[in-house]
């Protein structure tokens, strides 16, 4: 079993991720006219940008991109930093921008959306000959606290309104829950990553496991919540 999930871990991560996008988009009518619309759209957006992130594969062995062997995209560090380590904390202090009505909270996110971009635009700009090689714990973990500072305002805010009274038909209350667990999983594993380049293979296998176990988890709670959530007048 166990060689079995680390063989096929690529190919879970992406059945999941795309079983999610794809669900997005047969259930997109229900939620053409809130923001939830915005969240199917980026569903489909990591499903893209994870198919692009596979790059890497045909450049060995004499693949069609073999021609960038010896170059600096040789690795896909660069690209999993822009569209996701950036991509994904610019869009979700845009999400909760959108949904969140405490006018206090929202501009927490709003000013911390650009300062997070701004400084992470800067930070690989003056650490470039790491940008293609490496990613940046920095950036992973203050878009962790974004994460959580989005996470936590949304929750506080359905507790002190009548939504805790139908927070579980809630397609944001699942996404909330789900993003939150999967970065409190995983922040913790950047600390760790300069072991990955000594081979600590203990190290690594279990840094797979914790990875593929966390996307399971996101991806199928937004599945199962796409499908079981009715949209909310925004």
């Amino acid at each position: 079993m166990e060689d079995f999930l680390l063989n096929y871990k690529n190919g879970i991560t992406r059945f999941v991720e795309i079983t999610a996008a794809v669900t997005g988009l047969f259930v997109l009518k229900k939620y053409k006219f809130s923001t939830a619309k915005y969240f199917i759209y980026f569903l489909v957006y990591l499903s893209l940008g994870d198919f692009i992130n596979t790059y890497v594969k045909y450049i060995k062995n004499g693949g069609f991109l073999s021609f960038l062997k010896g170059t600096i995209f040789v690795e896909n560090y660069w690209w999993t930093t822009l569209f996701w380590k950036i991509g994904a904390i610019i869009f979700f202090s845009f999400y909760y921008y959108k949904i969140i009505t405490i006018e206090r909270f929202k501009i927490i996110l709003k000013y911390s959306g650009y300062i997070f971009f701004v400084f992470s635009i800067i930070y690989i700009v003056t650490h470039w000959e790491n940008y293609f090689v490496t990613f940046f714990p920095i950036i992973s973990v203050l878009g962790a606290i974004i994460i959580f500072l989005c996470t936590s305002f949304y929750f506080f805010e359905i507790l002190q309104s009548d939504k805790i009274l139908t927070f579980y038909k809630s397609l944001n209350f699942y996404i909330s829950v789900a993003i939150f667990i999967w970065w409190l999983m995983i922040t913790p594993m950047v600390f760790y990553d300069i072991y990955m380049l000594n081979n600590d293979w203990n190290l690594i296998y279990l840094r797979r496991y914790i990875y593929l176990f966390a996307n399971i988890i996101m991806y199928s709670t937004f599945t199962f919540a796409l499908i079981w959530c009715k949209p909310e007048n925004d």
